[in-house]
């Protein structure tokens, strides 16, 4: 043939796929963070804050072997068991990590400033509601109660335990857009205070949006954020930007809150043809 023809989407996003801890709820991401750490110091390996939230996004028992990829968290275990950290190791540290997680969740499941406003602003605008999550199924039973009751219910979720691989694969958006009825993927937005998040929304062909105040990458409690100096807020906050925007992220913005406006942006965008 001489010629070849392209399909090209011109419609409106049709729905946001959403993050939990540090996108919607728990603002700083604590929840996860601080039972990694729990689940290492029981092994007398403690690890920092800053560690634990490396491999952050990712399904939990991934994240606990990745920690124990890092150089010095490998040495430390070296030290403190005389020998490298094996899958048996990860798989135990998994199973102490579900409880403890499970025990405290609902303590960290306020809804971060804005979402509410965010999320009827996403409906006014047409958009439905997915989410994805890092979180077990199990978990998210909690979650998802939690954040009812605080006036947060999706359309759709859906977990790293349903799909055949966590982020940053795809799978968990495309399952999304299935259960929302919802198609091509640029008709879609992912939102998420993580690299995986962003990598996830990439690898699923979507817009994506990254959060870098609310969520992992700045890592605090809401209080602490706002008590930081002027000037260190700004130096973390900046650090946090380039981060997600390096990984791939379309936009970066401080929280939920500020997404509803760039839904106008990308919709321009996407009657210009472009894609993600």
């Amino acid at each position: 043939m001489s010629f070849c023809y392209t399909r090209s989407y011109r419609g409106p996003l049709r729905a946001v796929i959403l993050d939990w801890a540090g996108t919607t709820l728990d603002f700083g991401c604590m929840a996860p963070a601080v039972v990694f750490m729990g689940v290492f110091r029981q092994q007398g390996v403690p690890i920092t804050m800053e560690q634990a939230r490396i491999p952050m996004g990712a399904h939990k028992r991934t994240h606990i072997q990745q920690i124990t990829q890092l150089d010095e968290v490998r040495q430390a275990w070296i030290r403190a068991h005389g020998s490298p950290p094996t899958e048996s190791d990860v798989d135990r540290m998994f199973r102490e990590f579900v409880p403890m997680q499970i025990s405290c969740l609902a303590d960290y499941a306020d809804l971060v400033p804005g979402c509410l406003d965010a999320l009827a602003a996403f409906r006014r605008q047409g958009l439905l509601i997915g989410s994805t999550t890092g979180y077990t199924g199990e978990m998210m039973e909690i979650l998802l109660k939690e954040a009812a009751a605080r006036g947060y219910a999706p359309d759709a979720s859906v977990c790293s335990t349903q799909v055949p691989q966590g982020r940053p694969a795809p799978w968990m958006c495309l399952q999304n857009a299935m259960d929302l009825g919802v198609y091509p993927m640029e008709a879609l937005v992912k939102v998420g205070d993580t690299i995986p998040d962003i990598l996830e929304g990439l690898n699923a062909g979507m817009w994506t949006v990254g959060l870098a105040v609310s969520g992992n990458e700045m890592g605090i409690p809401l209080e602490e954020w706002q008590a930081l100096p002027s000037d260190m807020a700004e130096a973390r906050r900046a650090h946090a930007i380039e981060r997600l925007a390096m990984a791939g992220a379309h936009y970066v913005v401080d929280s939920i809150a500020d997404v509803p406006p760039l839904v106008g942006r990308i919709n321009e965008r996407l009657a210009r043809g472009e894609r993600p």
